[in-house]
């Protein structure tokens, strides 16, 4: 069985349908496969499986061009992946961008392969400009993904949201 927390995933994914998101791209990842399940199943969303990370940017930014709201689900590594794509065309050709990033490598990660990518992940998003906020809690899902999806749109630009330990892993 997965600690990986199939109701806070639920709660994440019903309000990213909320604010109009239809299509989502993502790689397999341990805190995003319920997510990911769940965009699979449900015939209003489109599921678009990457190879890698980067790929979600020009997923993304087509299906803005194409008047579909999107979303990219990736881990902080995948962040890092995807820099080159973030400024090259989102952040260059001012196209919205919801990211939400698996928060690998916070307090109590314990696997050690996470830990580099997650002790950069915020300084990373300030160093790039990219207004961020956490995911940790369940009462507070549905507005800031809310309000991110509305910055995004009306800045033109990329935001994300930091999926936190707290949120999507239900300790044993």
């Amino acid at each position: 069985m997965s600690p990986v927390s199939v109701t806070s995933s639920r709660i994440v994914y019903d309000a990213l349908k909320a604010t109009g998101v239809r299509l989502v791209s993502a790689l397999p990842e341990t805190w995003l496969v319920h997510l990911i399940r769940m965009a699979e199943e449900d015939p209003e969303m489109i599921l678009v499986r990457l190879a890698k990370e980067e790929e979600g940017v020009g997923i993304s930014a087509g299906a803005h061009l194409a008047g579909v709201k999107s979303a990219m689900l990736m881990q902080n590594h995948g962040l890092l992946a995807s820099i080159n794509g973030i400024v090259s065309c989102a952040q260059l050709y001012r196209i919205p961008l919801l990211m939400l990033i698996s928060y690998r490598g916070e307090f109590g990660e314990r696997d050690p392969w996470q830990t580099e990518g997650g002790g950069v992940t915020e300084d990373l998003l300030r160093a790039l400009r990219i207004p961020f906020s956490y995911l940790d809690n369940v009462g507070h899902v549905a507005a800031r993904i809310a309000k991110a999806q509305t910055l995004s749109l009306s800045a033109n630009k990329p935001v994300a949201l930091l999926l936190c330990r707290d949120l999507m892993w239900e300790e044993n």
